[in-house]
C-alpha cells in the first residue's frame, strides 16, 4: 500500500483514505505520495479506453487502499448522467488551439469534474469509521457552487462555504446563496480569498475547535484542492485530452504536447504536472494568470511575494495571493525535500516571502512557463477569438486561450474552466455591449450568439436566497461550532 506523507514531514505518513479524510496534514503540510514519479501508466491502454475507465485506471494507481470495485462504484455514480456531454470534458480545434473543455458538469465549471468524484470516496473512506465529516470549504468562487452541489444532503457529511462577500461574480453568487439542502450552510466573508481560506487552514488545526468537533465524533475535512481527493481527479482529464489528441489524428503516441491553463490557487496546473510525472508526454505547462501576478513572478524570479495589493479582476476565480498547492510542486522540484519545504512554507507565513534555491528553481523552469493578462487583454481576447471563430471564451478561459495561442508550437491543449454564461456581463462588455443586469446579459449573450444558455444557470434567477450571512473571518470558528449543532443534531 502506498502512504500519504506531509510536504512538510515525511514522518506524517496515512492511507489515501486518511488523507482524504483529514484533508490537511496535522503539521500543516499537504498530503503526497513519494512514489508518484515511480508510476508509469499504459499510454496506448489510455488511449483506448472510455473517460471512466480511464478514471479507475488512473486512480487506482493513486488510491491504493480503495479496492478497485469501490473505485468502479465512485465512479459511476459522480460521471453518470452528471455531465451533458457524453465525453465528459471534449476537446475542440478553436483556431490553432485545442480547448479541454471542462465545464459540462452540473454547475458549469471545472471543478465539478473533481466534486463529483470526492463526495463518493469520501463516504466510501467513511465507511471504515464510525465518525461524520464536516467539510470546511473557502472558495473564490467556483468550488463553493460545485462542492455544495456534490455534497448535498449526502450521509454523514455536512458542509460549510465560506466565499469573499462582493468579490465573486453575480452569477457565482446566486449559484451558492440558492443551494438547498439539509447540510449546507453558505458564509459570505468580509475580506478576500486569501482571508478566508488562510482561516480555514487555522481553523483545521486549532485544537479547541477539533476537541469540540471530536466530542460529537465529527471530524474536520477539506472539498479545496489542498485535499488530495479533490486533486487527484483532475489528473484523468489531462491524459483523456491526450487520448482525444491521438484519436483525431492530430499527434501520435508518445509525442508531447503543452497545456496552458488559467490559475490561481495552483491545484489544476498541478494535476497536470502530476499526469506528467506519471508518463503523460508534455513540453510544456503554460502558468497563464490575470493581474494577481504573484505565480507569474514567482515563475520568473524564484521568488514568492504575495506582499502585493490584492487586485480584483473580471476572473475572479483566479484573484489569489496564496497559491496552496505550489507546495507539493515545491516537494517535487525540491527532490522531495521536506525540511526545504516546511523552511519557505515558514518564511510565507511570517514575512510573506521566500526564494528557492537555484537548483528547486531551474528544475520547475525545466517544464513550466508563464504569462500575465489583465482586464483589457482579457477582454480583447475574448472579442477577437468571437470575432474570428464563434468561439466564445469565458474572462479565465480567455486568459489561458491567449497564453496558448502566444505560444502555438507543438499542439497546445488551453483549458476552458467555465462556461461563459457564469460571466455574462463582463463577456457581453467584452464583445461592446453594456448591461447592468445580469439576468438580462445572459439573455442578451445567447441572442447574440444564437446559442443555449445551461439551463442550470437560467433557473437560478427563481430560486430564493436561502443563505445570507455575511461573517468576519474571527466569526468563523463560531459558526463552525454552530452548524456542528445543526447539521448533525437537530
Amino acid at each position: 500500500m502506498n502512504d500519504y506523507i506531509s510536504t512538510r514531514d515525511a514522518h506524517q505518513s496515512v492511507s489515501s483514505k486518511q488523507a482524504i479524510l483529514n484533508g490537511i496534514s496535522p503539521d500543516g503540510g499537504l498530503y503526497v505520495l513519494p512514489g508518484l514519479d515511480q508510476i508509469h501508466l499504459d499510454l496506448s491502454l489510455i488511449c483506448s479506453k472510455s473517460y471512466k475507465e480511464n478514471a479507475v485506471y488512473i486512480l487506482s494507481h493513486l488510491l491504493t487502499d480503495y479496492s478497485i470495485d469501490e473505485l468502479s462504484m465512485c465512479v459511476e455514480n459522480a460521471y453518470s448522467n452528471s455531465f451533458s456531454k457524453e465525453e465528459i470534458t471534449p476537446v475542440k480545434k478553436v483556431d490553432d488551439v485545442y480547448v479541454l473543455e471542462l465545464f459540462h458538469g452540473p454547475t458549469c465549471a471545472f471543478k465539478d469534474v473533481a466534486l463529483t468524484l470526492l463526495p463518493q470516496l469520501m463516504s466510501c473512506a467513511l465507511k471504515s469509521t464510525n465518525q461524520k465529516a464536516l467539510i470546511l470549504t473557502a472558495t473564490s468562487g467556483d468550488t463553493g457552487k460545485a462542492a455544495l452541489s456534490g455534497f448535498c444532503d449526502v450521509d454523514n457529511i455536512g458542509i460549510n462555504v465560506f466565499y469573499p462577500y462582493k468579490k465573486v461574480s453575480a452569477i457565482q453568487y446566486r449559484q451558492m446563496v440558492t443551494q438547498k439542502g439539509k447540510n449546507v450552510k453558505v458564509f459570505g466573508i468580509q475580506g478576500n480569498f486569501d482571508d478566508a481560506q488562510s482561516q480555514v487552514k487555522r481553523l483545521f488545526l486549532d485544537e479547541e475547535l477539533n476537541a469540540y468537533c471530536a466530542k460529537q465524533n465529527v471530524m474536520l475535512t477539506s472539498a479545496n484542492s489542498i485535499n488530495v481527493g479533490r486533486l487527484v481527479p483532475q489528473i484523468v482529464y489531462y491524459f483523456d485530452s491526450y487520448k482525444q489528441l491521438v484519436q483525431q489524428g492530430v499527434i501520435q503516441v508518445g509525442d508531447k504536447v503543452s497545456f496552458s491553463v488559467p490559475t490561481g490557487n495552483f491545484g489544476d496546473v498541478l494535476a497536470g504536472y502530476y499526469a506528467y510525472l506519471m508518463g503523460l508526454p508534455v513540453e510544456k505547462f503554460y502558468v497563464a494568470s490575470n493581474a494577481n501576478r504573484v505565480l507569474t513572478d514567482f515563475l520568473t524570479s524564484g521568488i514568492y511575494d504575495r506582499n502585493r495589493d490584492f487586485i480584483q479582476t473580471i476572473s475572479p476565480s483566479m484573484d489569489i495571493l496564496i497559491s496552496s498547492n505550489l507546495e507539493r510542486l515545491l516537494y517535487y522540484a525540491s527532490n522531495k525535500d521536506t525540511q526545504k519545504v516546511a523552511g519557505w512554507m515558514q518564511e510565507l507565513n511570517e514575512k510573506g516571502r521566500y526564494q528557492v534555491d537555484e537548483q528547486t528553481f531551474e528544475t520547475i523552469k525545466n517544464l513550466f512557463a508563464c504569462a500575465s493578462v489583465d482586464d483589457n487583454g482579457t477582454r480583447q481576447e475574448i472579442h477577437d477569438v468571437y470575432e474570428k471563430t464563434k468561439y466564445l471564451l469565458d474572462p479565465h478561459s480567455a486568459i489561458a486561450y491567449k497564453v496558448a495561442k502566444d505560444n502555438a508550437g507543438r499542439p497546445v491543449v488551453s483549458l476552458a474552466t467555465a462556461s461563459p454564461y457564469k460571466f455574462s456581463q463582463d463577456v457581453l462588455k467584452a464583445l461592446n455591449i453594456n448591461e447592468e443586469n445580469e439576468w438580462v446579459a445572459m439573455d442578451e449573450l445567447s441572442k447574440y450568439c444564437q446559442d443555449v444558455i445551461p439551463v442550470q444557470l437560467k433557473e437560478l434567477r427563481d430560486l430564493a436566497i436561502l443563505h445570507n450571512q455575511v461573517i468576519d473571518v474571527d466569526s468563523m470558528k463560531d459558526v463552525v461550532c454552530q452548524s456542528t449543532q445543526e447539521v448533525f443534531h437537530d
